[in-house]
């Protein structure tokens, strides 16, 4: 889950485990880390308006936990506006996506 690191015993496990280190955990605080949104909560307006996905899915609950292996899958929705907003700004914006 990315709470502990890989090379730490299981045992200190009981005593290294924070309620801070689930909190780092939490998609607005992932979304903040990768500059997707200024602010927490920000990414929260943005999470309960359906913004944004997790690999396939639509996440609408800012309270759902992110792992290591599906931090790299957090985006935008394809039909979300924000999306939209930054292909245009980043001049990569396609006519057919628009359909």
């Amino acid at each position: 889950m990315g709470i502990i690191n890989g090379k730490t015993k299981l045992s200190d496990a009981e005593n290294k485990v924070t309620v801070s280190a689930f909190c780092r955990r939490r998609l607005p605080v992932v979304m903040t880390r990768m500059k997707m949104c200024e602010t927490v909560s920000g990414a929260v307006r943005y999470i309960e308006h359906g913004h944004v996905r997790v690999g396939p899915e639509v996440i609408s609950d800012p309270a759902y936990l992110v792992t290591r292996n599906l931090e790299d899958f957090v985006t935008w929705v394809d039909t979300s506006k924000i999306k939209r907003n930054i292909l245009k700004y980043n001049d990569q914006l396609d006519d057919f996506d628009l359909l």
